[in-house]
């Protein structure tokens, strides 16, 4: 599979499909979820993952409900959406794009109360499809924006995977580098590893390769001796939140990556669409951490790497201070400190009213 025909999650025959993640690189396979608690489950375990990915995902769950439900009146089908919002919301705090799509969702349903339940159904897929197409809009355009901030040559360290496979199938911190690398800029990606999940090895090496980007990949702390001899020109992550002031949270092992950008004086920038921004929090302290299963540290695919019994920590985000960012790369542009006034214009800028109204 090319990555410019890469599909992350797509609806076909009345199933919401996916590329299975976990099985990546190795083999390719295509989950069909058919009913919302495999939607659910999915995004659980990380069959499907990354902010973007997940939100389009869960927008696709509250339309398969809406599917699925054998509700005779409309107040009957709204509790049953209702209900299928809050069990996708629960399956990973941290991202709030996953929150965003199905409260759009939710608010696409009450607004099409008068037209009845098939009507209703028929517009909530319709806005899943939206939902979906924006998100690949907004990570061209994060692209476009963000190329030019790659010197010529220049040699890129990224974190986790934040390009297709975690969106609707372009990126936001891969976006730069593909947009760059489709210009015909000589660019080299150093992939780090990200370690327990291993999403840049597995996932960001695998996208890379598929593209014909050079790349190197190195464990998580080769980062820093990588910077200190020069191998670093900048720095691009993704996010899974960003609040009003501007602290990020993603995968952790990212506020390491910019306390070392900091100190070796590289820029370090985060790409990111409008809905993963959340104004309603103040400041990064405020984000949910999604403590995940300490198996995931001490297994790997299953084989144990650490002594029975040993207590493991499993923090699968970290947030990255505002004063530590260069900038955030988003669809409408690139915003520079202070944060707080341009993520205000960015929301405002991106309202976009629910399909079905």
């Amino acid at each position: 599979m090319s990555t410019h025909e890469l599909r992350t999650v797509w609806w076909e025959d009345g199933s919401v499909c996916l590329i299975d993640q976990l099985l990546l690189p190795l083999e390719e396979v295509t989950v069909r979820c058919r009913t919302l608690p495999e939607v659910a489950r999915a995004i659980k375990t990380m069959q499907v993952r990354g902010a973007p990915a997940i939100g389009c995902t869960a927008a696709y769950g509250v339309a398969l409900a809406a599917q699925r439900s054998e509700a005779t009146s409309t107040e009957a089908l709204l509790d049953e959406l209702w209900q299928a919002k809050r069990m996708l919301d629960d399956q990973r705090p941290t991202a709030v794009n996953l929150s965003w799509a199905t409260s759009r969702m939710l608010q696409c349903a009450q607004a099409g109360t008068q037209e009845g339940g098939e009507m209703l159904r028929s517009r909530l897929l319709d806005e899943a499809h939206a939902i979906l197409a924006e998100d690949l809009a907004m990570c061209k355009a994060i692209g476009e924006h963000g190329a030019p901030l790659i010197p010529e040559r220049g040699r890129v360290l990224t974190h986790c995977n934040a390009g297709g496979l975690a969106t609707a199938g372009y990126g936001t911190a891969l976006a730069p580098i593909r947009t760059a690398h489709h210009q015909g800029r000589r660019l080299h990606v150093f992939v780090d590893e990200t370690r327990p999940f291993l999403q840049g090895a597995r996932l960001t090496a695998w996208e890379l390769r598929e593209a014909g980007i050079p790349q190197t990949l190195i464990t998580d702390n080769m980062a820093g001796y990588m910077m200190r001899r020069g191998e670093i020109d900048c720095i691009i992550v993704g996010a899974d939140r960003i609040v009003a002031n501007g602290d990020v949270a993603n995968k952790i092992g990212t506020y390491s990556l910019a306390v070392l950008a900091q100190t070796h004086h590289l820029p370090f920038y985060v790409a990111a669409p409008s809905s993963t921004v959340d104004l309603s929090l103040t400041h990064g302290d405020q984000i949910p951490i999604e403590e995940r299963s300490p198996d995931e540290v001490t297994f790997i695919r299953g084989q144990q790497i650490a002594p029975a019994g040993v207590q493991a920590a499993h923090p699968a985000f970290d947030v990255t201070p505002h004063e530590l960012i260069t900038a955030i790369i988003t669809e409408q542009g690139v915003w520079y400190p202070p944060f707080d006034r341009g993520l205000r214009q960015l929301c405002h800028a991106h309202f976009i009213p629910p399909v079905c109204q």
